[in-house]
């Protein structure tokens, strides 16, 4: 058992900021909590330290230190009450900032100064991204006239849609229920989406959505997931209906009520009371897949980082050998629809 200075507990905090922020990638859909909870630990840590001025146990900080690797055995000065108490309000205050510069987990808001978090500082005036209430207009890359990449419509044709869904059996829910021009109809809300960039970049977006549409529904056969469960992870911000169930849904196969709300909020349905909606009504169908992309996905892959980098952002339990059946079928949707709308599909494809 040894004690930490303060100041060496400030130096661990935020190596561990910094390496889950870098250098963790889990599932999206899981990442707030983890996040929230290592950082509220740490939090917790750092009280420890300053107020009570006790010594810490190994069994206590063995998943930090087992993150960072590089504890040392220091001994720490005693503050004062009133100044640790401060610390320790700013250190969790700061747990509720999920990442920096943006790229913010669904329900999180990304402020003016680039930083995530769901309270009005966050989500208030000059939001730039996420469930804003402002009503401001979150700032974004301005978009690239269409040029020699086309709009998202002149690409996704009649042809190239029908192309996909035909796959689908005749008994699928989905066959007759997502259409062309209720994606077109969904895509009106979200003006970025396929303008932002080169000719390549744009061309790119496009047909690694589809990619990720046809494997999430067996080629626009399911509106709902098969596996159905209740998917609820209930909190303050974000509650459960113990009535409703929160499964896969849509295009993308949203899930969990903590994603849910927020959406709904910004679409405009009842995410809360009525997640249904997304199964019954096409366009907020496609709005979901729309919603959770321009939150997680778009920066991605108009960044150059490769389609390897959206799978990641979807599923990153896929990656890294998770599941490496389900990575290929993406990455070969993916090249068969860049190839049909004539670019190359880049590098970095998988992940």
């Amino acid at each position: 058992m040894h004690k930490i200075s303060f100041t060496h507990s400030l130096i661990l905090l935020e190596q561990v900021k910094v390496v889950i922020r870098i250098n963790w990638l889990p599932h999206p859909k899981s990442i707030v909590n983890t996040l929230n909870i290592l950082l509220y630990d740490s939090c917790l840590l750092l009280f420890h330290f300053s107020y009570i001025n006790q010594p810490i146990s190994t069994h206590h900080s063995s998943h930090i230190t087992h993150t960072l690797r590089n504890t040392q055995q220091l001994k720490m000065s005693s503050l004062p009450p009133m100044l640790a108490t401060l610390v320790v309000v700013a250190c969790l205050s700061s747990a509720l900032v999920a990442a920096q510069n943006c790229g913010c987990a669904p329900g999180f808001c990304c402020s003016k100064y680039g930083y995530c978090g769901t309270s009005d500082a966050y989500c208030g005036k000059d939001c730039r991204q996420g469930p804003c209430t402002s009503g401001s207009t979150p700032s974004t890359p301005t978009p690239t006239p269409s040029g020699g990449g086309g709009s998202v419509s002149s690409l996704v044709t009649d042809s190239f849609f029908n192309g996909i869904v035909n796959q689908a059996g005749s008994g699928c829910a989905g066959k007759n229920f997502y259409t062309r021009s209720a994606f077109l109809s969904a895509l009106n809300s979200y003006p970025q989406f396929g303008t932002v960039g080169s000719s390549d970049d744009r061309k790119r977006e496009v047909a690694a959505m589809f990619a990720h549409y046809t494997h999430e529904t067996g080629h626009f056969c399911y509106k709902e997931e098969i596996a159905k469960s209740t998917y609820c992870q209930s909190s303050a911000q974000f509650p459960c209906n113990p009535s409703k169930q929160y499964y896969g849904r849509g295009p993308i196969q949203i899930s969990w009520n903590y994603n849910y709300i927020p959406a709904g909020r910004s679409i405009g349905f009842d995410g809360l009371n009525s997640p249904e909606t997304v199964a019954n009504d096409a366009v907020v169908a496609f709005k979901t897949g729309f919603w959770f992309w321009m939150n997680n996905v778009h920066s991605k892959i108009t960044s150059g980082q490769g389609f390897g980098s959206t799978i990641r952002a979807i599923n990153g339990m896929e990656c890294g050998g998770g599941n490496t059946a389900a990575v290929n079928a993406r990455v070969s949707y993916y090249t068969q629809y860049c190839q049909q709308i004539g670019v190359s599909p880049g590098n970095n494809l998988s992940c």
